[in-house]
């Protein structure tokens, strides 16, 4: 395990963790150091363990609001997918049609076009 040191409100903490998770658990600290600095601005000196506690519901807060706009924005994709299907089902619907009254039509004109030539007696092209 690897270990670095994280300097929280002043103090500094030896913390273990995975080889290659140095620089991450750096610029976490760094950013819970952050979040301490920003309550001890507010509400200025309230004592170590009081402003740890506080910090830690702060961050927890925001990460349930960004759960929670996450899930908000898993299900409006969710949506948009089953939309993007219902829209591409009946486009392929519409496609299937065109092609049938397409197919149709031509088999009218070369209908007519026959009984114009057999009007005509004539075999060649109308």
């Amino acid at each position: 395990m690897a270990q670095v040191m994280v300097t929280v409100n002043g103090r500094t903490y030896r913390m273990a963790c995975e080889e290659g998770q140095e620089d991450h658990l750096l610029r976490l600290g760094e950013r819970f150091d952050q979040t301490i600095s920003e309550l001890k601005d507010a509400l200025g000196e309230v004592g170590d363990q009081r402003l740890m506690v506080m910090a830690g519901i702060l961050m927890t807060d925001r990460l349930q609001e960004t759960e929670e706009r996450l899930e908000a924005a898993e299900a409006e994709l969710r949506r948009l997918r089953s939309e993007r299907q219902d829209i591409a089902t009946h486009y392929e619907d519409v496609e299937a049609g065109l092609i049938d009254s397409l197919e149709s039509a031509a088999a009218r004109i070369e209908e007519l076009a026959r009984r114009l030539r057999a009007e005509r007696g004539s075999d060649e092209p109308a």
